[in-house]
Protein backbone atom coordinates (compact mmCIF):
# COMPACT_ATOMS: atom_id res chain seq x y z
CA UNK A 1 0.00 0.00 0.00
CA UNK A 2 2.90 2.52 0.41
CA UNK A 3 5.61 3.93 -1.82
CA UNK A 4 7.72 0.91 -1.04
CA UNK A 5 6.13 -0.48 -4.23
CA UNK A 6 5.71 1.70 -6.70
CA UNK A 7 6.71 0.72 -9.93
CA UNK A 8 7.87 2.48 -13.20
CA UNK A 9 7.22 2.04 -16.90
CA UNK A 10 9.93 3.34 -20.02
CA UNK A 11 10.83 2.93 -23.16
CA UNK A 12 14.34 1.47 -24.21
CA UNK A 13 14.29 2.90 -27.89
CA UNK A 14 12.99 5.34 -30.13
CA UNK A 15 10.64 3.06 -32.37
CA UNK A 16 9.19 2.05 -28.66
CA UNK A 17 8.97 5.70 -27.47
CA UNK A 18 7.17 6.27 -31.32
CA UNK A 19 4.60 3.65 -30.65
CA UNK A 20 3.97 4.18 -27.36
CA UNK A 21 3.37 7.99 -27.57
CA UNK A 22 0.63 7.30 -30.73
CA UNK A 23 -0.59 4.73 -28.31
CA UNK A 24 -0.58 6.87 -25.22
CA UNK A 25 -2.82 9.81 -27.70
CA UNK A 26 -4.75 6.56 -28.45
CA UNK A 27 -5.46 5.91 -24.94
CA UNK A 28 -5.76 9.08 -23.68
CA UNK A 29 -8.67 9.93 -25.84
CA UNK A 30 -10.54 6.49 -24.82
CA UNK A 31 -10.09 7.25 -20.92
CA UNK A 32 -11.76 10.38 -21.45
CA UNK A 33 -14.61 9.09 -23.94
CA UNK A 34 -15.03 6.39 -21.01
CA UNK A 35 -14.27 9.12 -18.04
CA UNK A 36 -16.99 10.93 -19.06
CA UNK A 37 -20.17 7.96 -19.73
CA UNK A 38 -19.76 5.47 -17.57
CA UNK A 39 -17.05 6.87 -15.43
CA UNK A 40 -15.85 9.67 -13.91
CA UNK A 41 -18.93 11.99 -12.34
CA UNK A 42 -19.61 14.86 -10.56
CA UNK A 43 -20.59 14.22 -7.21
CA UNK A 44 -23.84 14.12 -5.53
CA UNK A 45 -22.62 15.56 -2.41
CA UNK A 46 -21.29 18.87 -4.77
CA UNK A 47 -17.51 20.05 -5.45
CA UNK A 48 -15.08 19.78 -2.74
CA UNK A 49 -12.76 22.64 -1.35
CA UNK A 50 -10.54 23.17 1.80
CA UNK A 51 -12.35 22.91 5.69
CA UNK A 52 -10.80 23.19 8.55
CA UNK A 53 -10.10 20.88 11.48
CA UNK A 54 -12.12 21.52 14.05
CA UNK A 55 -9.47 20.45 16.62
CA UNK A 56 -6.25 22.12 15.35
CA UNK A 57 -7.74 24.57 12.93
CA UNK A 58 -5.52 23.95 9.80
CA UNK A 59 -7.29 22.74 6.35
CA UNK A 60 -6.24 19.33 6.26
CA UNK A 61 -8.95 17.97 4.07
CA UNK A 62 -10.97 19.73 1.08
CA UNK A 63 -14.76 18.04 1.45
CA UNK A 64 -17.93 18.93 -0.04
CA UNK A 65 -20.06 21.91 1.47
CA UNK A 66 -21.66 20.90 4.78
CA UNK A 67 -19.10 18.45 6.13
CA UNK A 68 -16.93 18.94 8.91
CA UNK A 69 -14.02 16.53 10.95
CA UNK A 70 -11.86 16.36 13.66
CA UNK A 71 -8.06 15.00 13.60
CA UNK A 72 -7.05 13.17 16.06
CA UNK A 73 -4.22 10.41 17.40
CA UNK A 74 -1.30 12.05 15.17
CA UNK A 75 1.97 10.30 14.91
CA UNK A 76 4.08 10.87 18.29
CA UNK A 77 0.86 12.53 20.41
CA UNK A 78 0.29 11.05 23.57
CA UNK A 79 -1.78 7.64 24.26
CA UNK A 80 -3.77 6.93 27.48
CA UNK A 81 -1.01 4.13 28.11
CA UNK A 82 1.80 6.72 28.14
CA UNK A 83 3.12 5.60 24.22
CA UNK A 84 3.58 8.07 21.83
CA UNK A 85 1.26 7.42 19.10
CA UNK A 86 2.86 5.16 16.14
CA UNK A 87 2.88 5.98 12.61
CA UNK A 88 2.05 4.54 9.26
CA UNK A 89 -1.56 4.68 10.32
CA UNK A 90 -3.18 1.70 7.50
CA UNK A 91 -6.15 -0.22 7.99
CA UNK A 92 -9.21 0.29 10.72
CA UNK A 93 -12.83 -0.16 11.28
CA UNK A 94 -14.98 0.22 14.19
CA UNK A 95 -15.85 -2.82 16.36
CA UNK A 96 -17.67 -2.36 18.74
CA UNK A 97 -20.64 0.33 19.40
CA UNK A 98 -23.14 1.15 22.22
CA UNK A 99 -26.17 3.21 21.75
CA UNK A 100 -26.63 5.70 24.86
CA UNK A 101 -26.90 9.25 24.68
CA UNK A 102 -23.71 9.86 22.88
CA UNK A 103 -23.27 6.94 19.88
CA UNK A 104 -20.04 5.31 22.30
CA UNK A 105 -17.51 3.22 19.41
CA UNK A 106 -14.26 1.79 19.18
CA UNK A 107 -11.86 1.34 16.77
CA UNK A 108 -9.01 -0.47 15.84
CA UNK A 109 -6.31 0.93 13.80
CA UNK A 110 -3.35 -0.69 12.16
CA UNK A 111 0.46 0.74 11.57
CA UNK A 112 1.99 -0.55 8.69
CA UNK A 113 5.57 -0.45 10.31
CA UNK A 114 8.73 -2.39 9.97
CA UNK A 115 11.95 -1.67 11.77
CA UNK A 116 10.95 0.54 14.16
CA UNK A 117 10.54 1.19 17.96
CA UNK A 118 8.27 -2.03 19.39
CA UNK A 119 4.47 -1.18 20.18
CA UNK A 120 4.24 -2.55 23.67
CA UNK A 121 1.00 -3.77 23.94
CA UNK A 122 -0.65 -6.92 25.93
CA UNK A 123 -0.84 -8.66 23.17
CA UNK A 124 3.24 -9.19 21.94
CA UNK A 125 3.60 -12.10 19.07
CA UNK A 126 7.52 -11.50 18.04
CA UNK A 127 9.04 -9.93 21.66
CA UNK A 128 12.49 -10.78 20.73
CA UNK A 129 12.51 -8.85 17.33
CA UNK A 130 10.70 -6.09 19.13
CA UNK A 131 13.45 -5.31 21.60
CA UNK A 132 15.75 -5.19 18.74
CA UNK A 133 13.49 -2.67 17.29
CA UNK A 134 12.94 -5.25 14.05
CA UNK A 135 9.43 -5.86 14.46
CA UNK A 136 7.71 -2.38 14.77
CA UNK A 137 4.38 -2.88 13.83
CA UNK A 138 0.63 -4.01 15.45
CA UNK A 139 -2.32 -2.00 15.90
CA UNK A 140 -3.90 0.71 18.21
CA UNK A 141 -7.26 1.26 19.35
CA UNK A 142 -9.10 4.46 19.71
CA UNK A 143 -12.37 5.27 21.34
CA UNK A 144 -15.06 7.98 20.33
CA UNK A 145 -17.95 9.62 21.90
CA UNK A 146 -20.43 12.33 20.61
CA UNK A 147 -18.78 13.90 17.92
CA UNK A 148 -15.03 13.85 20.04
CA UNK A 149 -11.89 11.53 20.41
CA UNK A 150 -11.51 10.72 23.82
CA UNK A 151 -8.39 8.41 23.82
CA UNK A 152 -6.40 5.34 22.60
CA UNK A 153 -3.69 3.19 23.70
CA UNK A 154 -1.56 -0.05 21.87
CA UNK A 155 -3.89 -3.27 21.26
CA UNK A 156 -1.01 -5.50 19.55
CA UNK A 157 2.70 -5.13 19.01
CA UNK A 158 5.68 -7.33 17.76
CA UNK A 159 4.27 -7.79 14.40
CA UNK A 160 5.64 -6.35 10.97
CA UNK A 161 3.71 -4.09 8.57
CA UNK A 162 0.62 -4.51 9.64
CA UNK A 163 -1.40 -3.16 6.24
CA UNK A 164 -5.02 -3.78 6.29
CA UNK A 165 -7.20 -6.58 7.77
CA UNK A 166 -10.70 -6.39 8.66
CA UNK A 167 -13.63 -6.48 11.60
CA UNK A 168 -15.71 -9.72 12.11
CA UNK A 169 -19.24 -10.17 13.02
CA UNK A 170 -18.02 -10.42 16.69
CA UNK A 171 -16.78 -7.43 16.93
CA UNK A 172 -13.25 -8.03 16.83
CA UNK A 173 -10.61 -6.71 14.08
CA UNK A 174 -8.41 -8.82 11.98
CA UNK A 175 -4.67 -7.38 12.09
CA UNK A 176 -2.69 -8.86 8.61
CA UNK A 177 1.06 -8.69 8.17
CA UNK A 178 1.58 -7.71 4.20
CA UNK A 179 5.33 -9.65 4.42
CA UNK A 180 6.78 -12.76 3.75
CA UNK A 181 10.21 -11.89 6.17
CA UNK A 182 11.60 -14.71 8.18
CA UNK A 183 13.12 -13.30 11.37
CA UNK A 184 14.27 -16.40 13.09
CA UNK A 185 17.53 -16.07 11.81
CA UNK A 186 17.64 -12.61 14.32
CA UNK A 187 16.53 -14.29 16.57
CA UNK A 188 12.97 -13.50 16.55
CA UNK A 189 10.16 -15.71 14.05
CA UNK A 190 8.59 -15.89 10.95
CA UNK A 191 6.03 -13.25 9.55
CA UNK A 192 3.14 -12.85 7.31
CA UNK A 193 0.18 -14.19 9.40
CA UNK A 194 -2.69 -12.56 10.33
CA UNK A 195 -3.93 -11.41 14.43
CA UNK A 196 -6.83 -10.98 16.20
CA UNK A 197 -7.27 -8.13 18.47
CA UNK A 198 -10.22 -7.53 20.90
CA UNK A 199 -12.23 -4.63 21.67
CA UNK A 200 -10.79 -4.91 25.16
CA UNK A 201 -7.37 -4.37 24.12
CA UNK A 202 -5.91 -6.27 26.85
CA UNK A 203 -7.48 -9.20 25.87
CA UNK A 204 -5.61 -9.66 23.01
CA UNK A 205 -3.58 -12.73 22.85
CA UNK A 206 -1.16 -11.58 19.86
CA UNK A 207 -1.25 -15.55 18.71
CA UNK A 208 -0.73 -15.98 14.89
CA UNK A 209 -3.81 -17.77 13.02
CA UNK A 210 -1.17 -20.03 11.37
CA UNK A 211 -3.80 -21.37 9.06
CA UNK A 212 -5.36 -18.40 7.71
CA UNK A 213 -1.59 -19.15 5.57
CA UNK A 214 1.65 -16.90 5.41
CA UNK A 215 1.50 -14.91 2.58
CA UNK A 216 1.61 -10.81 1.84
CA UNK A 217 -1.70 -10.40 3.47
CA UNK A 218 -4.05 -7.10 3.08
CA UNK A 219 -7.66 -7.43 3.74
CA UNK A 220 -9.79 -9.74 5.11
CA UNK A 221 -13.86 -9.84 4.92
CA UNK A 222 -15.81 -12.35 6.95
CA UNK A 223 -19.28 -13.53 5.50
CA UNK A 224 -21.36 -13.82 8.78
CA UNK A 225 -23.70 -16.54 7.68
CA UNK A 226 -21.06 -18.99 7.35
CA UNK A 227 -18.09 -17.63 9.44
CA UNK A 228 -16.00 -18.17 6.39
CA UNK A 229 -13.07 -15.13 6.10
CA UNK A 230 -12.18 -14.25 2.72
CA UNK A 231 -8.57 -13.07 1.65
CA UNK A 232 -6.51 -10.60 -0.81
CA UNK A 233 -3.05 -11.43 -1.15
CA UNK A 234 -0.87 -7.63 -2.20
CA UNK A 235 2.15 -9.72 -4.40
CA UNK A 236 2.41 -7.88 -8.35
CA UNK A 237 1.07 -10.39 -10.33
CA UNK A 238 0.85 -13.64 -8.49
CA UNK A 239 -1.56 -12.87 -6.03
CA UNK A 240 -4.67 -14.89 -4.79
CA UNK A 241 -8.06 -14.84 -3.53
CA UNK A 242 -8.38 -17.15 -0.48
CA UNK A 243 -11.15 -18.14 1.43
CA UNK A 244 -11.11 -19.50 5.01
CA UNK A 245 -13.05 -22.25 6.73
CA UNK A 246 -12.76 -22.32 10.31
CA UNK A 247 -12.76 -25.74 12.65
CA UNK A 248 -14.81 -23.68 15.04
CA UNK A 249 -17.78 -21.89 13.68
CA UNK A 250 -19.38 -20.69 16.89
CA UNK A 251 -18.28 -17.04 15.82
CA UNK A 252 -16.62 -15.91 18.89
CA UNK A 253 -13.93 -13.82 19.92
CA UNK A 254 -10.50 -16.20 19.49
CA UNK A 255 -12.45 -18.85 17.64
CA UNK A 256 -10.30 -18.16 14.48
CA UNK A 257 -7.39 -18.94 16.59
CA UNK A 258 -8.28 -22.96 16.40
CA UNK A 259 -7.18 -23.25 13.31
CA UNK A 260 -9.42 -24.58 9.73
CA UNK A 261 -8.56 -24.88 6.55
CA UNK A 262 -7.67 -22.24 3.72
CA UNK A 263 -8.57 -22.26 0.04
CA UNK A 264 -8.06 -20.43 -2.77
CA UNK A 265 -10.13 -19.21 -5.81
CA UNK A 266 -10.22 -20.97 -9.18
CA UNK A 267 -12.05 -20.01 -12.45
CA UNK A 268 -14.25 -22.85 -13.22
CA UNK A 269 -13.45 -24.37 -16.16
CA UNK A 270 -10.55 -22.33 -17.12
CA UNK A 271 -7.08 -23.67 -15.09
CA UNK A 272 -4.77 -20.68 -14.02
CA UNK A 273 -7.50 -17.54 -14.84
CA UNK A 274 -5.48 -14.37 -15.13
CA UNK A 275 -7.62 -11.38 -13.73
CA UNK A 276 -5.02 -8.87 -13.99
CA UNK A 277 -6.48 -7.20 -16.97
CA UNK A 278 -10.23 -6.84 -16.72
CA UNK A 279 -13.20 -5.39 -18.29
CA UNK A 280 -16.06 -3.92 -16.96
CA UNK A 281 -18.87 -6.38 -16.89
CA UNK A 282 -16.61 -9.47 -16.81
CA UNK A 283 -17.79 -12.38 -15.16
CA UNK A 284 -16.23 -15.34 -14.00
CA UNK A 285 -17.95 -18.51 -12.10
CA UNK A 286 -15.72 -19.09 -8.92
CA UNK A 287 -14.64 -22.78 -7.15
CA UNK A 288 -12.12 -23.27 -3.89
CA UNK A 289 -8.82 -25.46 -3.93
CA UNK A 290 -7.47 -26.49 -1.00
CA UNK A 291 -4.07 -25.42 0.53
CA UNK A 292 -2.47 -28.49 2.41
CA UNK A 293 0.19 -26.59 4.00
CA UNK A 294 -0.98 -23.07 4.43
CA UNK A 295 2.77 -22.26 6.32
CA UNK A 296 4.71 -23.23 3.79
CA UNK A 297 7.57 -21.11 2.97
CA UNK A 298 7.85 -19.02 -0.25
CA UNK A 299 9.40 -20.73 -3.42
CA UNK A 300 10.31 -20.01 -6.74
CA UNK A 301 7.97 -20.96 -9.69
CA UNK A 302 7.97 -20.04 -13.01
CA UNK A 303 4.61 -17.87 -14.04
CA UNK A 304 3.42 -15.76 -17.43
CA UNK A 305 5.04 -12.70 -18.24
CA UNK A 306 8.04 -13.05 -16.20
CA UNK A 307 11.78 -13.49 -16.94
CA UNK A 308 12.71 -16.03 -15.37
CA UNK A 309 11.25 -18.10 -12.12
CA UNK A 310 9.83 -15.80 -9.44
CA UNK A 311 9.04 -15.86 -5.76
CA UNK A 312 5.51 -16.55 -4.39
CA UNK A 313 3.96 -17.13 -1.52
CA UNK A 314 3.91 -21.11 -0.69
CA UNK A 315 -0.35 -20.97 -0.08
CA UNK A 316 0.06 -19.33 -4.22
CA UNK A 317 2.54 -21.84 -5.20
CA UNK A 318 0.16 -24.70 -4.04
CA UNK A 319 -3.28 -23.19 -5.44
CA UNK A 320 -1.56 -22.14 -9.03
CA UNK A 321 -0.46 -25.73 -9.03
CA UNK A 322 -3.80 -26.80 -8.64
CA UNK A 323 -5.28 -24.40 -11.28
CA UNK A 324 -6.26 -21.31 -8.98
CA UNK A 325 -6.46 -17.66 -10.72
CA UNK A 326 -4.26 -14.67 -10.20
CA UNK A 327 -4.95 -10.86 -9.42
CA UNK A 328 -2.66 -8.06 -9.72
CA UNK A 329 -2.34 -6.65 -6.53
CA UNK A 330 -5.22 -7.62 -4.13
CA UNK A 331 -6.41 -5.04 -1.77
CA UNK A 332 -9.29 -4.04 0.19
CA UNK A 333 -12.08 -6.12 0.45
CA UNK A 334 -15.65 -5.53 1.86
CA UNK A 335 -18.84 -7.67 3.11
CA UNK A 336 -22.28 -6.46 2.70
CA UNK A 337 -25.70 -8.60 2.10
CA UNK A 338 -23.79 -11.60 0.56
CA UNK A 339 -21.70 -9.81 -1.70
CA UNK A 340 -17.93 -9.11 -1.09
CA UNK A 341 -16.22 -5.88 -2.87
CA UNK A 342 -12.83 -6.40 -3.56
CA UNK A 343 -10.04 -4.18 -4.85
CA UNK A 344 -7.53 -5.08 -7.29
CA UNK A 345 -5.35 -1.99 -7.01
CA UNK A 346 -3.38 -1.84 -10.97
CA UNK A 347 -5.50 -4.38 -12.35
CA UNK A 348 -6.98 -2.79 -15.37
CA UNK A 349 -5.81 -2.74 -19.08
CA UNK A 350 -2.88 0.38 -19.84
CA UNK A 351 -1.94 1.85 -23.16
CA UNK A 352 0.24 -0.76 -23.67
CA UNK A 353 -2.69 -3.44 -22.72
CA UNK A 354 0.27 -5.13 -20.57
CA UNK A 355 -1.63 -7.31 -17.80
CA UNK A 356 -1.96 -5.78 -14.41
CA UNK A 357 -0.69 -2.16 -15.20
CA UNK A 358 -4.11 -0.54 -14.71
CA UNK A 359 -5.59 2.03 -13.13
CA UNK A 360 -7.65 -0.10 -10.40
CA UNK A 361 -10.48 -2.32 -10.53
CA UNK A 362 -13.06 -3.29 -7.81
CA UNK A 363 -15.13 -7.03 -8.42
CA UNK A 364 -18.13 -7.79 -6.42
CA UNK A 365 -18.47 -11.49 -5.60
CA UNK A 366 -21.79 -13.00 -4.98
CA UNK A 367 -21.38 -15.54 -1.82
CA UNK A 368 -24.90 -17.34 -2.93
CA UNK A 369 -24.17 -17.73 -6.72
CA UNK A 370 -20.30 -18.23 -6.64
CA UNK A 371 -19.60 -15.38 -9.30
CA UNK A 372 -17.22 -13.09 -9.35
CA UNK A 373 -18.17 -9.13 -11.73
CA UNK A 374 -15.95 -6.36 -12.83
CA UNK A 375 -17.92 -3.61 -11.28
CA UNK A 376 -15.77 -0.98 -11.71
CA UNK A 377 -12.53 -0.68 -13.52
CA UNK A 378 -10.79 2.89 -14.11
CA UNK A 379 -9.67 3.68 -17.49
CA UNK A 380 -7.71 6.93 -16.27
CA UNK A 381 -5.94 8.92 -13.49
CA UNK A 382 -9.42 11.08 -12.89
CA UNK A 383 -11.81 8.15 -12.60
CA UNK A 384 -9.53 6.44 -9.76
CA UNK A 385 -5.80 6.44 -9.55
CA UNK A 386 -5.06 2.87 -7.69
CA UNK A 387 -7.72 2.66 -5.16
CA UNK A 388 -6.72 0.50 -1.95
CA UNK A 389 -8.92 -0.01 0.98
CA UNK A 390 -12.48 0.16 0.58
CA UNK A 391 -15.59 0.59 2.64
CA UNK A 392 -19.29 0.84 2.29
CA UNK A 393 -21.74 2.45 4.29
CA UNK A 394 -24.89 1.50 5.92
CA UNK A 395 -26.77 2.82 2.89
CA UNK A 396 -24.70 0.87 0.74
CA UNK A 397 -22.71 3.56 -0.92
CA UNK A 398 -19.09 2.39 -1.84
CA UNK A 399 -15.95 4.59 -0.90
CA UNK A 400 -12.55 3.82 -1.94
CA UNK A 401 -9.20 5.06 -0.75
CA UNK A 402 -6.79 5.86 -2.76
CA UNK A 403 -2.83 5.12 -3.33
CA UNK A 404 -1.45 6.33 -6.31
CA UNK A 405 0.84 9.02 -5.35
CA UNK A 406 -1.68 12.19 -6.12
CA UNK A 407 -3.99 12.94 -8.95
CA UNK A 408 -3.92 16.78 -10.61
CA UNK A 409 -7.61 17.65 -11.27
CA UNK A 410 -9.97 20.22 -11.21
CA UNK A 411 -9.26 20.79 -7.39
CA UNK A 412 -5.38 21.10 -7.02
CA UNK A 413 -3.02 18.05 -6.57
CA UNK A 414 -3.57 15.35 -3.51
CA UNK A 415 -4.75 11.64 -3.20
CA UNK A 416 -8.58 11.58 -2.78
CA UNK A 417 -11.75 9.14 -1.21
CA UNK A 418 -12.94 8.26 -4.26
CA UNK A 419 -17.11 7.55 -4.10
CA UNK A 420 -18.72 5.02 -6.44
CA UNK A 421 -22.72 5.56 -7.49
CA UNK A 422 -25.17 3.19 -7.62
CA UNK A 423 -24.41 2.12 -11.69
CA UNK A 424 -20.44 1.98 -10.48
CA UNK A 425 -19.24 6.32 -11.78
CA UNK A 426 -16.84 7.88 -9.65
CA UNK A 427 -16.40 10.90 -7.38
CA UNK A 428 -14.58 13.24 -5.78
CA UNK A 429 -15.54 12.87 -2.04
CA UNK A 430 -12.95 14.24 -0.32
CA UNK A 431 -9.01 15.13 -1.10
CA UNK A 432 -5.84 15.65 1.33
CA UNK A 433 -4.95 18.91 1.54
CA UNK A 434 -2.18 18.79 4.39
CA UNK A 435 0.78 21.03 3.87
CA UNK A 436 2.30 21.68 7.20
CA UNK A 437 5.10 23.98 8.25
CA UNK A 438 6.98 24.72 11.58
CA UNK A 439 5.01 27.33 12.67
CA UNK A 440 1.58 25.56 12.29
CA UNK A 441 2.69 22.34 13.88
CA UNK A 442 4.66 24.39 17.16
CA UNK A 443 0.52 26.03 17.46
CA UNK A 444 -1.31 22.73 16.78
CA UNK A 445 0.99 21.27 19.38
CA UNK A 446 1.84 18.24 16.54
CA UNK A 447 5.19 16.61 17.24
CA UNK A 448 5.00 15.51 13.23
CA UNK A 449 7.98 16.61 10.35
CA UNK A 450 6.96 19.64 8.48
CA UNK A 451 6.11 19.09 4.38
CA UNK A 452 3.63 18.51 1.79
CA UNK A 453 2.17 15.07 2.47
CA UNK A 454 -0.74 15.30 0.09
CA UNK A 455 0.79 12.38 -2.07
CA UNK A 456 0.08 10.24 0.90
CA UNK A 457 -2.44 7.54 0.96
CA UNK A 458 -6.08 7.62 2.58
CA UNK A 459 -6.76 4.08 4.05
CA UNK A 460 -8.93 2.19 6.61
CA UNK A 461 -11.94 4.09 5.84
CA UNK A 462 -15.27 2.64 7.69
CA UNK A 463 -18.55 4.35 8.91
CA UNK A 464 -19.84 4.16 12.18
CA UNK A 465 -23.00 1.58 12.29
CA UNK A 466 -25.88 4.34 11.98
CA UNK A 467 -23.71 5.89 9.13
CA UNK A 468 -23.43 9.30 10.55
CA UNK A 469 -19.58 9.57 10.75
CA UNK A 470 -16.73 8.48 8.32
CA UNK A 471 -13.57 7.33 10.11
CA UNK A 472 -10.27 7.34 7.60
CA UNK A 473 -6.70 7.23 8.05
CA UNK A 474 -3.86 9.34 6.12
CA UNK A 475 -0.78 7.21 6.29
CA UNK A 476 1.79 10.15 6.56
CA UNK A 477 2.05 11.89 8.64
CA UNK A 478 -0.05 9.68 10.51
CA UNK A 479 -3.53 11.11 11.17
CA UNK A 480 -7.07 9.82 11.64
CA UNK A 481 -10.22 11.26 10.57
CA UNK A 482 -13.78 11.72 12.28
CA UNK A 483 -16.05 12.97 9.06
CA UNK A 484 -19.36 14.22 9.42
CA UNK A 485 -22.17 15.72 7.49
CA UNK A 486 -25.32 16.02 4.97
CA UNK A 487 -24.94 11.98 4.35
CA UNK A 488 -28.95 11.97 2.53
CA UNK A 489 -27.66 14.40 0.23
CA UNK A 490 -26.02 11.41 -1.83
CA UNK A 491 -25.79 7.67 -2.01
CA UNK A 492 -23.36 7.25 0.56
Amino acid sequence: MTSRRRFLQGSTTLVAATIAGTMQALHVRQARAWSGSAGWVDSPYGPIAPVRDLDTGLPLLQLPQGFAYRSYGWTGDPMMDGQACPSHHDGMAVVASSDGADLDLVLVRNHERGAAPAIAAAGMYDSAAARRTLAGGGATTLRFRGRRWVGMEASLGGTVFNCAGGPTPWGTWLSCEETLIDLSPQGGRKHGYVFEVRAQSGETTGRPIVTMGRFMHEAVAVDPATGDAYLTEDSRNKAGLYRFRPADTSGRPGSYEAGGRLQMARVVGRRNGDLTAPSRGDTHRIEWVDIADPDADPVDIALPDFDGPTTVSGPFAQGWAAGGLRMSRGEGIWHRDGKLFIVDTSAGVNLMRARGHGRGAVWEYDLARGTLKALFVSMSEEASNHPDNITLSPRGGIVLCEDGGGVDDRYGFGNRLVGLTRDARSYALAKNHIVLDAPQLARAGKRVAPGDYRSAEFCGACFDPLGGVLFVNIQSPGITFAIWGPWPRGNL
